[in-house]
């Protein structure tokens, strides 16, 4: 008989089992996988994977600082974002998990078992009260065993070093790889499954009476429908981890294993619902197709981070346009029944739904299309290469007319032809070494905008496309500042034997200039986020407190603003 005493006892083992772990972390420390060399093949050992960068602050980047904060002045080492950054970009992953877990019950390996899983209850339930304790305790146990799998995310990998594998080309190699297989398995080449003999014994366990057997119950669920949830929760696991938040596996299984459980507990609650259920179909497996294309889609992102860092220039702009305008034309053709895999069902008609979600497809392709001669394509700019990587850009000329392109003198800058030929921006005229830079605003009497940026950092190009190419701040920027772009990702570039050195931060060799730019930015500004803005004067002081991404056109225009109050009133 189900009691209040036994709920108490699973909800207390589920706050033991999700605070447990953070206590034993330290924000101090960080896996560094720096002097992990792509293309050396050479293993990796703990030794060289683990690191300790004491006093040093990890954040997702996010900061929102208002006019009147920037106008405050800071010390020489302030934190990038606060914690109302890290809390939206927790609130995002745990939304992104949500998603999933609602994609996950569409599967054909778990939505034909809502009717029995409900029936079960009911019938075995002596009254509705008790059939609806019982779900509630079943849901229980899977946001249970979902979040203690996020949790080991966590402990496998240590708590910060999620902000490393996001700039790492092993990583993101292994990540395209591990899609790409995902998105064969949704196309139904093979099926993702677990030992037998594993499944059987969960199985048989679950027969069990009590608390015990609706967890079996639980985990039954759990390893049964692993051939279709396991791309899914892959992937989720995947984008919360290389987001550099601590907790980001475990909310992300959270809100995954939140949204599965939620129609298990609804459906006992009101099982009149279960009639107005969709019917198990030939649907379900087109869900688990389009799933697949999206999955390859994401994957080529993957690719193109390793393509920048390690300046493949094979995934340029417009290939990997090409490559996304072919994938969701191919989807939007399997939607309206032109491409049929070999486990599909004939397509009699057009459901509504399906025919909606078609035209959203096709449209989304047809937008994709211009960015083909150039086109900004603000919406995606983001998860694209960013648009120096263009060989053909139809508004190269209108931009060069415009007279806010590199200066008659830039090309004898230091990086300046390994840097700017994959320029992330266009119109403006940066430096790519400090101690240039710092010389050129000492020489033009103007303050030094400093931009820890990255090629695989997505908030990077989002302020890029959102912010800094509003005319209003690229003019502020390229008349008021010196632009000093500093990229902590690129290993391609190598620093001449006399001017690499052992980091007095991480103790590691300082070979290549991304992580000499990484170094810099850990020991002067106690930071390791993307992107961070830091204004100094010719002294080398911070004019204003340093800023992580703000997409608020207005309050960053005032922030820059009052870093050049700042200056004036240092004259």
């Amino acid at each position: 008989m189900f009691s209040l005493k036994k709920l108490y006892i699973a909800l207390s083992w589920v706050f033991i089992i999700a605070i447990t772990p953070i206590q034993g972390f330290s924000q101090d420390s960080l896996i560094n996988i720096e002097d992990v060399e792509f293309s050396s093949g050479e293993e990796a050992t703990a030794d060289t994977l683990l690191t300790d960068l004491e006093g040093v602050e990890f954040s997702s980047g996010e900061d929102t600082s208002t006019a009147a904060d920037t106008a405050a002045t800071a010390p020489a080492t302030v934190n990038a974002a606060d914690g109302d950054g890290d809390s939206s970009s927790l609130w995002g992953i745990f939304l992104e998990g949500l998603v999933g877990g609602f994609l996950a019950f569409l599967m054909p390996c778990i939505f034909p078992m809502v009717p029995l899983t409900v029936s079960f209850f009911t019938k075995k339930s002596a009254s509705k009260l008790q059939a609806v304790s019982q779900a509630l305790t079943y849901g229980l146990f899977i946001i249970v065993i979902y979040v203690a799998l996020g949790m080991l995310i966590t402990i496998a990998f240590g708590p910060e070093a999620m902000n490393a594998l996001s700039t790492n080309g092993v990583f993101n190699f292994f990540f395209f790889l591990m899609l790409v297989f995902f998105a064969a398995s949704f196309f139904g080449a093979f099926e993702i499954t677990l030992p037998s003999k594993f499944v059987n014994k969960i199985d048989s366990n679950s027969d069990k009476g009590g608390l015990l057997g609706y967890f079996f119950m639980a985990a039954s669920l759990a390893v049964v429908s692993f051939s279709c949830t396991g791309p899914i929760i892959g992937t989720v696991l995947v984008n919360a981890a290389v987001k550099g938040d601590r907790l980001g596996p475990a909310i992300a299984m959270f809100g995954f294993s939140f949204a599965l459980a939620i129609p298990f507990v609804l459906f006992a609650m009101f099982p009149a619902l279960l009639k107005s259920m969709p019917k198990s179909g030939g649907w379900l497996n087109s869900v688990k197709v389009v799933l697949g294309f999206l999955e390859l889609a994401l994957a080529l992102k993957f690719l193109s981070n390793v393509d920048l860092a390690y300046n493949w220039q094979f995934l340029d702009r417009e290939v990997f346009l090409a490559l996304w305008i072919t994938i969701f034309g191919l989807m939007g053709l399997y939607l309206i029944g032109k491409i049929k895999f070999s486990h599909d069902s004939d397509l009699k008609y057009m459901s509504v739904p399906r025919t909606i979600i078609a035209i959203i497809v096709f449209s989304f392709v047809v937008y994709m299309i211009p960015g083909m001669w150039g086109a900004p394509l603000k919406s995606i700019a983001a998860f694209l290469p960013p648009i120096g990587t263009q060989d053909f850009d139809i508004s190269a000329g209108v931009q060069a007319g415009a007279g806010h392109g590199p200066s008659a003198d830039a090309t004898s800058r230091k990086h300046f032809s390994h840097f700017h030929d994959r320029a992330t921006i266009k119109g403006m005229d940066p430096y790519y070494d400090y101690d240039e830079a710092l010389a050129a605003a000492k020489a033009q009497n103007k303050p030094l905008l400093v931009d820890f940026t990255g090629w695989n950092c997505v908030n990077c190009r989002k302020m890029e496309a959102d912010v800094w190419s509003d005319p209003a701040i690229k003019q502020m920027i390229n008349e008021k500042f010196i632009l000093a772009e500093l990229y902590v990702d690129d290993y391609d570039l190598k620093l001449p034997e006399a001017e690499q050195y052992v980091s007095e931060t991480t103790g590691k060799k300082i070979t290549s200039v991304g992580r000499k730019n990484t170094d810099f930015q850990i020991s002067k500004f106690n930071s390791n986020s993307q992107p961070l803005y830091a204004i100094l004067d010719n002294n080398e002081e911070l004019l204003v407190p340093t800023s992580g991404a703000n997409y608020d056109i207005e309050s960053y225009k005032a922030y820059l603003q009052s870093a050049i109050d700042a200056y004036n009133a240092k004259k």
